[in-house]
């Protein structure tokens, strides 16, 4: 969604599910790459597609702390399930680019910087929480009196088709942290699974001009109060199937004063330090630069590479890393994630999505340890 979009225009139908693959095809020739979910090597990802036969039909995610496991369903759902291991960052803030290049000649030496990229993608099914953890990382690249232009570039040529959660995960705690499971806001298109005995269909809703213009080229119906009802129970429902909650009462304060807490040292000692947590959370975005040459020195690189936290180098200067054991790497993650992010970014920097326990090899969970914390207080 482009972040300077005029005022919504919102508009409510209908699409069967036979015409989803006309989705695809209008938004191909709008000149959008369509980025979806796709089935791969046993997890749902999101990848460039041609057609609705590569969505994941009929599969779902079971997940817990440290578990991740598809199953299949017993309907055709193209949606079906809650969220992999993969985030819309991947393509908004990549995992590597290069920043510049420079050539060496007898004329000295020319520093050119890389192509910016200026491909229109569609992110199709876009869920509640990704939707705020896009909002959180536009506040950190784009607020302050430096702005990352290639972010924004990215942002700006990204059309969100979001999709509400219909089937939350064990690992889901969106409902406590007011981003999820249902989408307000966000999104230029907007679709919601209805599914039945008798029917699959989506409700389609637009909030944007780009949106509108898609929806426009399909073969739509328009909404009735029954379809504005049997989506509004498929949200209801979802909330009602989330059990995994994240207290956030006092937990700001609570976690910046508490750095002796004895949990740190209970986390620390499961902590593998492996960084699969930031790797898979939608709103980390720690990066480090390194400088290439070739053999002759005549050509030279710089390129940015995602980083975390929890890596000791991370934190390294002149004698050594400042967060020298996982006990502190830990506290830094988790302290910055639920407390200092506000006075950084005004808002917290979680969502709820679940990722980091269901990911975590040895099923750390987030919301346990905060719980930990916050029960006694005293302790820290």
């Amino acid at each position: 969604m482009n972040t300077n979009l005029q005022p919504p225009v919102k508009t409510t139908s209908v699409l069967a599910r036979q015409d989803i693959g006309l989705l695809l095809s209008v938004l191909t020739q709008n000149g959008y790459e369509c980025i979806a979910p796709t089935k791969k090597d046993g997890a749902i990802v999101y990848d460039a597609i041609s057609t609705d036969r590569e969505l994941p039909i009929g599969w779902t995610d079971r997940q817990d702390a440290g578990v991740y496991r598809l199953e299949q369903r017993n309907d055709a759902a193209l949606f079906g399930y809650a969220v992999g291991p993969h985030s819309w960052k991947k393509y908004l803030h990549p995992p590597e680019r290069v920043l510049w290049r420079a050539t060496r000649s007898d004329q000295g030496m020319q520093i050119k910087n890389d192509s910016p990229d200026k491909t229109l993608r569609a992110f199709i099914g876009v869920r509640a929480c990704e939707i705020a953890a896009m909002e959180i990382q536009s506040r950190v690249f784009l607020t302050g009196p430096y702005k990352d232009e290639d972010y924004q570039r990215r942002r700006d040529h990204a059309l969100i088709v979001g999709v509400n959660c219909s089937t939350p995960s064990a690992t889901c705690f969106c409902a406590s942290m007011n981003t999820g499971p249902g989408i307000t806001s966000g999104y230029d298109i907007l679709l919601t699974e209805l599914i039945t005995p008798d029917r699959h269909d989506f409700l389609i809703k637009t909030a944007s001009a780009q949106g509108r213009a898609i929806i426009d080229q399909l073969p739509t119906r328009k909404a009735l109060a029954a379809d504005l009802k049997a989506a509004e129970t498929v949200t209801k429902n979802a909330a009602k199937t989330i059990r995994r909650a994240m207290d956030t009462d006092g937990l700001k304060e609570t976690l910046q004063n508490s750095p002796n807490h004895p949990q740190w040292d209970a986390i620390a000692s499961r902590c593998l330090s492996c960084t699969n947590c930031t790797a898979v959370c939608p709103t980390c975005f720690c990066t480090t630069v390194e400088d290439h040459t070739d053999l002759t020195g005549a050509e030279a690189t710089r390129v940015q590479k995602q980083d975390s936290c929890f890596s000791g180098a991370f934190s390294e200067l002149g004698n050594g890393p400042v967060r020298q054991t996982t006990k502190s790497r830990y506290r830094q993650w988790m302290t910055h994630k639920l407390s200092t992010w506000f006075d950084q970014f005004d808002s917290s920097g979680c969502v709820g999505c679940g990722r980091c326990i269901a990911w975590c090899p040895v099923g750390i969970d987030i919301t346990a340890e905060a719980r930990a914390i916050s029960t006694d207080r005293e302790a820290g």
